[in-house]
């Protein structure tokens, strides 16, 4: 193979490259951090670059990465176009796999996550089922007791800290979370929903490792840190301080640029791993320098650029590269940088591109051609001959203006012409509105709201027509904030942006104004802060604050807030009855605090607005489902279904439904159809595996909880499920292990309890078991199944009286259970009270006529009252039932011991006896150990 050599474009690059001048330690102390292993204390992981606008951070950072690169590591460098923590993965995965590293599975994570923000409203709108209340808390006062304000990875949490306490707080998490859920049931999905980093940021590392394993370094470079500095500093903190999200690999350096220092509240502890690179401006040896290489070298040139430039290197490098050979080439010090190098610039279609694409806040081709009036044949090659201006930053697609230059070009432009400064502003709104028409094509709004090409066309339209002073702006852009915060807080943090700078390139101080508060509401306190000030402020119409109030109901509810919610629905709707949203999101909000008649009678009222809205059907079907009213949940679902058969959520609602009227086949049938929809559906997968438990399938019914398992592992729900599969077959010890760890997720899960305290009791640790067991009573008294099962542990510690109490507790909840009327009949026997226990066994079989322990008690009950030939009946009705009801271990003692009794018994017709012993013998030999779990 013949050596590998390197390209001319690489010889060229180096060798411009060998021309930088400045910032020589720098650049010095990061090359030589490369030849330090990372074992080495005086290794450092993070460098963090930093000065005021125009000292050159940028230009240094990339010089920095042209360094990690002659050292063979791969590089990702972001700034300030991502928007969010996700949009930071996507920005270093796209970079890795430009560099033949595809990180598969966060891609595959994040396009999931840019799904699902899009469907978070529908998420958020129903709740797990109250009608099983022994079910998982799913989020837990953990998080409370942890500092996370209940749910505080949800925008907008923070205020409310002083209104709800803790346990509120933890209710309002339990509550959102389940709310989310029943959207996506996957709850992998809810946290790409809730708190995206917590899924994505393990993958990530993961992947990064298995990059940085075969490269000697992996450098992660983020610039503009002022700006992205208030959504990432967390994060990026806790990759490299914890190992909340996995292991980050010891070979990756993280380079941080911004114009403000560390924040040492957060970082001061870790000054023995963290380079610290305050940048000032060029020193005058270094200006000289660079002025020299460009070939300025006549004094009182030099003189005047450095009394001009202040030493900053974007001014300084922008007058070296005209090459000045006077004085009064440079320019006087009432211009702009800029200006002052179209003055050497004689080309004047040059001129007026310049000039004009600094309006854009950001360029690419299509906006140079809409910017820069030329002849379309010239168009590209002007556009090349921009991007390599020294204040131009090239962002792969798009250019942008460094702010230093932009700042004061527009300035420039505004004063000296305000009449063309507002026509050329309009002209560029114009073209963006024909754009965004053109990318609407007849869809309906929210669609419109969701997409993100759309909304940067909107935004890039209205920030046009603030600067250019459009009479009755202000109010229209504050309306499309509102609609923004629908979209979500990266949404709205960019129209709030778009405001603060049109106030200060327009000098629009009402605009700017807002927009800074905007931002400081976001930044502090998430969406709901920011539209409480829109709303006491803004003068909005009825409908238009309806719909602010509307969604920031839904942001308080998301936080748990659910009566400060209601009151903000109730008003939306008092604004405008005919908002179906705000309908839909007060049935949400009642949903979460068990108002289930009164959120369906908002969703029957969306309905009769809107006949043809697919999610209030889903919806109302959840909630009838919840209520245990399978007709009208399957009937809604069935609608649901024919307006969206894509829907999988629905089908998963109607399959569960089906599955609770015991209609298993069909019910089969619609989860195998949401998991085609949906194949990691592991909330599906669950409700199948409780399918194939009644269709008498325990080998299917373990696959999918362990598929479910895979794909949600810290999901407690599946794991108590799993447990129960397997206590039901017996596999005791392994039970254990699924309910300790259903436990270890969420100590506050009643069924996990409950169930360990049964299978602890069948392995006759009793004492342990009454300790689960009052814990999951204590959790939640109207637990009947609990209930009965501690009347059992007492049954076996001979504390009858209690068993009694637990007993009659749970028939006061479910007083037609044969179940319980069998157990109580069971206690009454052991108290020697015949005639009462006799009672509640006829009654029980009543209701359940081929109840086999009923019959086994009954008989046992009869002998005792002196009646032998009913006894004989009741065991040979008992023992004919064996092949649905085989016999456990302890009812074969309890059947012989009667067996043995009626022998003795005088009035026993012995002769029925012979053949009852050989069915006892035989069902005793064949018997397999089972335990009575519901």
């Amino acid at each position: 193979m013949r050596p590998t050599r390197p390209s001319m474009q690489e010889l060229i690059r180096q060798r411009r490259r060998a021309g930088f001048v400045g910032r020589g330690a720098e650049r010095a102390a990061f090359r030589t951090n490369f030849d330090v292993p990372p074992q080495d204390e005086r290794h450092r992981f993070l460098f963090h670059v930093h000065g005021n606008a125009g000292v050159g951070k940028t230009f240094l950072v990339r010089e920095l990465e042209q360094v990690a690169r002659e050292r063979g590591a791969l590089t990702a460098y972001v700034d300030d176009s991502v928007g969010s923590v996700p949009e930071t993965m996507a920005a270093l995965s796209r970079q890795f796999a430009a560099q033949g590293h595809r990180f598969k599975e966060l891609d595959r994570l994040l396009a999931a996550h840019r799904e699902r923000r899009h469907e978070a409203e529908a998420a958020a709108i129903t709740t797990l089922e109250p009608s099983e209340p022994e079910g998982p808390s799913a989020g837990s006062r953990a998080a409370a007791r942890a500092g996370l304000v209940g749910l505080g990875m949800v925008p907008g949490a923070a205020p409310f800290v002083g209104v709800l306490d803790a346990d509120r707080l933890a209710q309002g998490a339990d509550r959102l979370r389940a709310g989310i859920s029943a959207r996506f049931r996957n709850p992998e999905d809810v946290q790409l929903v809730l708190s995206p980093e917590r899924v994505l940021s393990p993958v990530l590392l993961a992947e990064l490792a298995d990059a940085a394993a075969v490269t000697p370094w992996a450098v992660l470079f983020f610039d503009t840190y002022e700006r992205t500095g208030p959504f990432l500093d967390g994060w990026l903190h806790e990759l490299m301080t914890t190992d909340r999200h996995g292991a980050l690999p010891a070979n990756v350096i993280v380079v941080t640029a911004g114009q403000l220092p560390f924040d040492t509240a957060r970082w001061g502890g870790f000054a023995d791993f963290v380079a610290d690179i305050p940048l000032a401006p060029f020193t005058e040896t270094e200006t000289r320098g660079l002025l020299a290489d460009k070939g300025v070298v006549a004094e009182p040139v030099v003189a005047e650029v450095l009394r001009l430039t202040g030493g900053l290197p974007v001014l300084v490098s922008t007058l070296a590269e005209t090459r000045p050979a006077d004085p009064d080439d440079v320019g006087d010090p009432s211009a702009t940088a800029v200006e002052r190098f179209l003055k050497w610039e004689q080309d004047p279609v040059r001129r007026a591109a310049a000039l004009a694409c600094a309006l854009p806040r950001r360029l690419d081709a299509d906006v140079f051609r809409a910017a820069v009036e030329c002849p379309q044949d010239e168009a590209e090659g002007l556009f090349a001959w921009l991007r390599g201006l020294p204040f131009v930053s090239d962002r792969g697609d798009r250019v942008q203006y460094h702010d230093v230059v932009r700042a004061p070009m527009l300035r420039l432009q505004r004063m000296r012409s305000p009449r063309g400064w507002a026509e050329r502003q309009r002209r560029l709104a114009e073209v963006f509105a024909r754009w965004r028409t053109e990318a609407e094509d007849g869809r309906p709004a929210i669609e419109l709201w969701a997409d993100e090409g759309w909304r940067e066309l909107r935004l890039a339209e209205t920030y046009h027509l603030l600067c250019a002073g459009v009479r009755g702006m202000l109010p229209e852009v504050l309306a499309q904030f509102v609609l923004a915060c629908d979209a979500g807080e990266i949404a709205a943090r960019r129209w709030a942006r778009a405001l603060a700078d049109a106030g200060q390139d327009a000098d629009a101080q009402d605009a700017g104004r807002w927009g800074r508060e905007l931002t400081q509401a976001l930044a502090s306190d998430g969406i709901a802060a920011a539209l409480e000030l829109v709303l006491h402020r803004a003068g909005f119409n009825d409908a238009a604050q309806a719909f602010a109030r509307t969604m920031r109901g839904r942001e308080l509810q998301r936080a748990g807030a659910y009566e400060e919610a209601l009151a903000e629905f109730d008003r939306a709707v008092e604004l405008n009855a005919e908002l179906v949203v705000a309908h839909i999101g007060r049935a949400v909000t009642r949903a979460g605090l068990d108002a289930y008649e009164e959120a369906i009678a908002d969703l029957d009222r969306a309905v009769e607005l809107d006949p043809d809205r697919a999610l209030a059907y889903s919806t109302r079907g959840e909630y009838h489902r919840i209520q245990q009213r399978y007709d009208k949940a399957i009937r809604d679902l069935d609608e649901a279904i024919r307006l969206d058969p894509t829907d999988n959520f629905a089908w998963a609602s109607r399959g569960a439904s089906r599955s609770a009227r015991g209609e298993f086949d069909a019910a089969l049938a619609d989860l195998d159809r949401a998991l085609e929809l949906k194949p990691d559906y592991a909330w599906a997968l669950v409700r199948r595996a409780q399918v194939w438990r009644g269709l008498g399938d325990p080998v299917r019914q373990l696959a999918d909880l362990d598929r479910a398992i895979v794909l949600q592992p810290d999901w407690a729900w599946s794991a108590c499920h799993r447990g129960d599969l397997l206590r039901i077959a017996g596999r005791y010890e392994e039970a254990l292990t699924d309910y300790d760890r259903a436990i270890e997720l969420d100590d506050e899960y009643a069924s996990a309890y409950a169930s360990r305290g049964a299978c602890r009791r069948v392995l006759g640790r009793c004492s342990e078991a009454l300790a689960d067991l009052d814990r999951a009573v204590e959790l939640n008294p109207d637990y009947a199944w609990a209930l009965s099962q501690r009347a059992l542990v007492h049954c076996e510690l001979t504390s009858y009286e209690k068993a009694l109490a637990d007993v009659d507790r749970a028939r006061e909840l479910r007083p037609d259970d044969a179940g319980l009327l069998t157990l109580r009949g069971g206690v009454l026997n052991a108290l020697d009270r015949f005639d009462e226990a006799r009672a509640d066994l006829d009654r029980a079989l009543g209701l359940a006529p081929d109840h086999a322990e009923a019959y086994s008690l009954r008989s046992t009950v009869l002998l005792r009252l002196g009646l032998a030939p009913q006894a004989l009946a009741d065991l040979d009705r008992r023992l004919g039932l064996v092949a649905s009801a085989p016999l456990d271990e302890d009812e074969v003692v309890r059947l012989t011991e009667l067996t043995e009794a009626l022998l003795r018994a005088p009035d026993t017709d012995r002769s029925l006896l012979a053949p009852l012993l050989a069915r006892l013998t035989s069902a005793r030999d064949g018997t397999r150990t089972s335990r009575i779990t519901d």
